[in-house]
């Protein structure tokens, strides 16, 4: 039997996010529109989160303009069709938060967040972060979100 969309608490949308592939960060443009994009997220806390990016660009240009964010993700999704009720539906888990979003300064945090989104997407390769953060923290960007409220979680399975 289909049991509703639900919502589930903080830490069960935390989860979500520290499932899923990417997150998707929305923000807005100086002129006003929307800008939203999939990146690799890593999660330090129940508050903070980070990304890396390049020293300029688009993402930079609109986090200075207004740094308030949301993020989205999604964990599982999987298209079902409901033989009995002749029915099309899908089945996820997801979560979304909002926060705002600052460039880190300290070359300990950046050296921290770095290391933590490496543990996340290739822990297998730890051996080799130490020479290349030396290579590239000058030139690399971190970006710290801070959860301005608690996620929301929701599924439907």
């Amino acid at each position: 039997m289909r049991k509703a969309a639900r919502q589930q608490n903080a830490g069960w949308a935390f989860n979500v996010f520290d499932k899923a592939p990417f997150v998707t960060v929305s923000m807005t443009r100086p002129d006003g529109t929307p800008y939203g994009l999939p990146l690799s997220l890593v999660r330090r806390d129940e508050r903070t989160f980070y990304f890396h990016c390049a020293a300029e660009g688009e993402k930079l240009d609109c986090l200075t303009h207004n740094p308030v964010v949301s993020l989205s993700a999604v964990s599982r999704c999987s298209p079902v069709f409901e033989e009995e009720k002749c029915n099309f539906t899908e089945h996820y888990n997801s979560a979304v938060a909002v926060g705002t979003a600052s460039i880190v300064e300290s070359a300990e945090e950046k050296t921290e967040a770095l290391r933590l989104l490496c543990r996340r997407f290739l822990p297998d390769h730890m051996d080799r972060f130490g020479e290349a953060v030396a290579r590239s923290l000058d030139r690399t960007t971190v970006v710290r979100i801070t959860l301005t409220e608690p996620p929301v979680g929701k599924c439907k399975s």
